[in-house]
């Protein structure tokens, strides 16, 4: 009996003791939770600064990106632009050269028109006699053109010069008058072979002559001659395949007209 209060007095301070130590334990893990709470956001926070900088680094590489961008497509709009304004500055220079001999080149102009108006003229009179009147009126009208100023004068001649090169490329036929030596005048049937060959038929076909230049007259031809300018004459009607004709030429390499293209 004497020992019984002593053995429950020792379970009532063991009971202390372990109700200390679950306190004890009870305050360690709160700590160590709030610990793990803070440092969770420290690690939220350090995250959110992360992200804030990485999108502040996509930020700033997308700028870099679009200002070379534009970078590049100043750099080639100062070239066009550098390329045009030299286009630019030489055509502007060759305005102003030919400003410089602008007076000169109107004063020259009269000159040229009465030079080409004589070659014509001289050209057309030393040529074969086809169509001589038309040919010389033509050059005439332009040379009297009234209210036109010498460039347009010169742009008709040109165009008079180019319809008397024409006629050295093809074949014509017309009829008209033939005029003899005695002075009677009569309808015959022209065939002109380019610049090389001028000849006339009857329209019986029992006479015929070729233009000699080297005489300047007409020489008669044979009865074959006159079958050959008959054929002829089909071809320029187009009423006959082109053919090759032999016949006598008007014109020769030893008697070639001189101050003719």
């Amino acid at each position: 009996m004497l020992n019984r209060p002593f053995f429950v007095l020792r379970g009532c301070c063991l009971a202390c003791v372990l109700v200390s130590g679950t306190l004890m334990a009870s305050d360690e893990t709160a700590g160590q939770a709030a610990q793990s709470v803070e440092a969770q956001q420290t690690q939220a926070a350090l995250q959110q600064q992360i992200d804030a900088a990485d999108e502040e680094t996509r930020e700033a590489l997308e700028e870099l990106r679009r200002l070379e961008r534009e970078t590049r497509q100043m750099n080639a709009g100062n070239a066009a632009l550098s390329a045009r304004l030299a286009e630019e500055a030489e055509r502007q220079q060759r305005l102003g050269m030919a400003l410089d001999t602008l007076e000169e080149t109107r004063a020259a102009l009269p000159l040229i028109e009465q030079d080409m108006t004589a070659q014509l003229t001289r050209w057309i009179e030393q040529d074969l006699p086809f169509l001589r009147n038309e040919r010389l009126a033509r050059v005439a009208r332009t040379d009297g053109q009234v209210g036109a100023d010498s460039v347009e004068r010169i742009n008709s001649l040109l165009e008079t010069w180019r319809a008397e090169l024409d006629y050295g490329r093809d074949i014509d036929h017309w009829r008209g008058r033939l005029e003899s030596a005695e002075g009677s005048v009569r309808e015959v049937d022209y065939l002109r072979v380019g610049r090389i060959g001028f000849y006339y038929l009857t329209p019986d076909e029992r006479e015929g002559g070729v233009w000699d230049v080297a005489s300047n007259e007409w020489q008669p031809l044979d009865e074959r001659a006159r079958r050959e300018v008959r054929n002829g004459l089909r071809i320029a009607a187009d009423q006959r395949t082109p053919d090759l004709l032999q016949l006598p030429l008007s014109i020769t390499a030893s008697n070639q007209q001189g101050g003719q293209p």
